[in-house]
């Protein structure tokens, strides 16, 4: 089972983390305890980069939108 099929392809999962990550950051700061702060930057750091970066590692084939036309040298 590839990962590629655990990770939801949509943006919404990964705004809400980041949202929640802020907003648990904002509530450890009001309380005053560095576990919780870092526990939201946590979240907001896998939001961004963590989930996404290994959604694409994942992928068997690349996004097709992606892929560049070749060309033969000397064609252009």
């Amino acid at each position: 089972m590839p990962l590629a099929d655990i990770f939801p392809e949509t943006i919404s999962p990964y705004i809400s983390l980041m949202i929640g990550g802020f907003f648990v950051g904002i509530v450890g700061h009001l309380y005053g305890s560095r576990i919780v702060v870092g526990f939201g930057i946590a979240m907001i750091f896998a939001a961004t980069l963590l989930l996404p970066l290994a959604l694409i590692v994942s992928q068997d084939d690349p996004d097709p939108q992606f892929d560049r036309p070749t060309f033969e040298p000397g064609s252009r």
